[in-house]
């Protein structure tokens, strides 16, 4: 199916100017899309960043930056005195008497080009005090670490999230289920591990970009590459003071996100320089190395998990430590961390489970939503021990994960049960695709293969009372426009979104229009583009507001054929009734309405759909135990295995054959939920192979494609397949639920448990790079 239409304006944004547009004429100078949004009105702006990983301010002095010619305005911290953040307000638009990360933004310069821009920021001289970094989580939950909050008790944060002041721990979330202690005696087989998992970056194609204005009545405009423009409308106005109605975002569509683009990482930056130069619009634009490491990336986690079975193998316990590196602000970290409590069982069904989930303060990058949310970091561990567990007592792995797995029914983590789910069936499919328990020859006498499996588990992670709203509109012709405020990141939604909206009014697809970009002034709220929700949540609105129009139509026609709505359909953009066998198109009544007889009138007029949806069942956890009658609105499950090819001579990792099977519901469309699934496992395989970011006393040493790998479509094994399961979600239209996100979860532990099954060596954590795979086994005396 081809991508929906969408009715666009064109975006203001251009990537670091690289595009030329067009070419003067006499000159022949280059001519970019700003240019012709903005003229010469635009003005540039760059950052000064902190060079430090914690330091106090003692001084800035930009007089002479000032007077530079061709700069219009500098700012620092004591312009804004306002905190934001999401879940936890812990951060200064510009910092304020600390610096807490390495790129940590000290003041901000609008100049008439970027050049003079970078000049001034040269010119701007910072004193500083500096102060002992913490650079690794468990160091810095001990007593001994420095605090890197000191106010954290002060912050307002939202009340499902338990910082503890006085500490570094912005969250620390618990499960106390049954009673761990007394279950370990009963255990046949107890396994042991810890893992560290690293920081990786997103690194969209599109770097992070915005451009605001502000004009002389104060009112704001942001044009931004980014997933949430209504999150960002309401926390950018609540930290400047103004009035969410003076705050208008406009979003086109994303050039890649992964999370990055959630929330407010740089936007605020561009709108706070722009409060400065009423009237002129202000482009803030992250170079590839700023990407790196002054926007969100992955956090890092060190993992410890304890869990046992008895000797039939069923679990009876486990018992989890997650230290999260969260980076330097947590506003996003602390629900990561949540959500890895209450998933901390994996998708298994143990009777005692004992999790302690902390979300730290550390002076890295600032850890941030990323595809996954968390759960790729903790299933990397978590299912690597079901393989150890299931190897110690002498059981088939999967025969191990099809005794325990999630079913329909079971008490979860939390004490909820679980809903319908398909888990059972996407183990049996990647299981038999992959071909478990018949082993393959190597392709070479130097190469040893190896086949491995894992599970997942994930739910939206996001508050309660989390929205959508939509709205349609017939046109004269009878096309249908659609107004929603979820966003296009590559992932399909909008054709998702008109495939919905179609088949809920009873239109041809081909007819349905999304109006686009998303505008907070014009478009339908929407919480944010994040948590594999929209199909779910917003294609619910949609559904609700495509039927809220029908009803109206059918209406308007029941009354003038003078039959009953129940007599009538909409098929194909025409209205046909079953009784009388009349048929009108939607194009002859949807705006004008329909004559009454003998000339006395008209009735109907135009047609507008609208509608919301919120879930209302979701309900507080215990602050003590984690459990509560239903944490989360759903689960998506599945299952990943691979067949690999290890090199004895260099240790290198070849993917032959990957094979997923995710039950999401109801596929609304199969082709792009299968593209989730192949497009989730290679940037899956991607972090389990290649990704890192090497920081060294708080500095990414690698902050570019030199010198951090991602895989290239060489690395895509030959053999991917994808399997949809379809065991419906009772709140979901036509049963569906999310699948953008879960495809990367179980990747890093099934290519894990698959090296292990060729060459018997496992590891700490990934990447599970050539040097690594080669040193380790080399240790294990497999080669000299």
């Amino acid at each position: 199916m081809e991508k929906a239409n969408t009715q666009n304006i064109p975006s203001p944004i251009g990537e670091n100017k690289q595009r030329i547009d067009a070419r003067d004429k006499v000159t022949g100078a280059a001519i970019y899309a700003d240019d012709f949004q903005f003229g010469n009105s635009l003005l540039h702006a760059r950052i000064k960043r902190s060079p430090h990983p914690h330091a106090l301010i003692k001084k800035i002095d930009t007089t002479k930056a000032r007077a530079l010619p061709g700069v219009k305005a500098i700012v620092t911290g004591e312009d804004f005195p306002g905190y934001i953040g999401l879940y936890l307000q812990d951060r200064f638009i510009f910092c304020r008497e600390r610096v807490r990360y390495v790129g940590d933004p000290v003041a901000g310069v609008a100049a008439i080009s970027e050049e003079i821009a970078q000049k001034a920021l040269d010119m701007i001289e910072v004193e500083c005090e500096i102060l002992e970094p913490v650079l690794d989580p468990e160091f810095g939950v001990s007593p001994k670490a420095p605090l890197i909050h000191p106010d954290l008790g002060q912050y307002v944060v939202a009340s499902f999230i338990l910082p503890k002041p006085g500490t570094n721990i912005s969250n620390h979330f618990k499960i106390r289920k049954g009673d761990v202690d007394s279950a370990w005696e009963k255990c046949a087989a107890i396994v042991e591990r810890k893992y560290r998992i690293p920081h990786i970056q997103h690194v969209p194609i599109e770097p992070h970009v915005a451009i605001a204005k502000v004009d002389e009545s104060g009112g704001v405009t942001l044009w931004g590459s980014s997933q949430s423009p209504f999150a960002q409308r309401n926390l950018i106005a609540q930290s400047m003071g103004i009035s969410q109605s003076d705050m208008r975002v406009i979003a086109p569509i994303v050039g890649g996100g992964f999370g990055s683009k959630a929330g407010v990482s740089m936007e605020a930056l561009a709108v706070a320089i722009a409060t400065k130069v009423k009237g002129r619009p202000v482009k803030l634009l992250l170079t590839r190395e700023e990407e790196f490491f002054t926007a969100f990336v992955r956090q890092g986690l060190v993992a410890y998990f304890k869990m046992g079975c008895d000797e039939k193998g069923r679990l009876l316990a486990v018992e989890n430590r997650f230290y999260w590196d969260a980076g330097a602000y947590t506003e996003y970290g602390v629900n990561i961390t949540r959500a890895s409590g209450y998933s901390s069982s994996g998708p298994y069904e143990v009777p005692n489970v004992k999790t302690d989930s902390y979300c730290v303060y550390t002076n890295h990058p600032v850890g941030g939503p990323m595809r996954g949310f968390g759960m790729p970091e903790m299933h990397a561990g978590l299912e690597q021990c079901i393989d150890e567990l299931a190897l110690q007592i002498g059981m088939d792995a999967v025969a191990f994960r099809k005794l325990n797995c999630l079913k329909t029914g079971s008490i979860l983590v939390t004490g909820s049960k679980m809903h319908p789910t398909g888990l059972p069936q996407c183990v049996e499919i990647v299981a038999e695709a992959i071909g478990w328990g018949k082993k393959s020859p190597p392709s070479a006498p130097h190469k040893r293969r190896g086949k491995g499996l894992a599970l997942m588990w994930k739910a939206p992670a996001m508050p309660p009372n989390a929205g959508s709203s939509a709205w349609v509109e017939l046109a004269e012709d009878g096309t249908l426009n659609v107004g929603v405020g979820g966003q296009e990141i590559g992932q399909g939604v909008f054709t998702v979104a008109a495939q919905m909206a179609a088949a809920a009014l009873g239109v041809p697809y081909e007819s349905v229009r999304i109006a686009t970009p998303i505008d907070t002034r014009y478009s339908p709220y929407e919480w944010q583009t994040v948590a594999s929700r929209l199909t779910w949540s917003m294609g619910n609105a949609i559904v609700r507001a495509a039927k809220d129009a029908r009803r109206q139509i059918l209406e308007v026609v029941a009354e003038a054929w003078e039959e009953t709505i129940e007599d009538l359909d909409i098929v194909n953009g025409v209205v046909i009734s079953f009784k009388s066998e009349k048929e009108i198109p939607l194009k002859n009544l949807v705006i004008y309405g329909l004559p009454k007889p003998g000339d006395q009138g008209w009735r109907g007029g135009p047609v507008i759909g609208r509608s919301n949806f919120m879930p209302t069942y979701v309900t507080g956890l215990d602050p003590e135990t984690g459990q509560g009658e239903r944490a989360v609105v759903h689960y998506t499950t599945g299952a990943q295995a691979v067949e690999l090819e290890v090199d004895l001579d260099t240790g290198r990792i070849e993917i032959l054959k990957g094979v997923s099977a995710f039950d999401v519901g109801k596929a609304i469309n199969p082709e792009m939920v299968k593209a989730q699934m192949e497009g989730g496992f290679v940037q899956g395989m991607s972090s389990a192979l290649f990704e890192i970011l090497q920081l060294k006393g708080g500095v990414v040493q690698n902050p570019s494609f030199v010198d951090y790998r991602i895989a290239t479509s060489a690395d895509i094994p030959k053999d991917l397949q994808a399997y949809i399961v379809e065991v419906a979600q009772d709140d979901g239209p036509w049963g569906a639920r999310g699948i953008g996100e879960h495809s990367m979860v179980p990747t890093i532990p099934a290519i894990a448990n698959a090296i292990y099954d060729a060459v018997g060596v496992r590891f700490e954590g990934p990447p599970f790079t050539a040097e690594k795979v080669y040193l380790a086994m080399q240790d294990a005396g497999l080669i000299e």
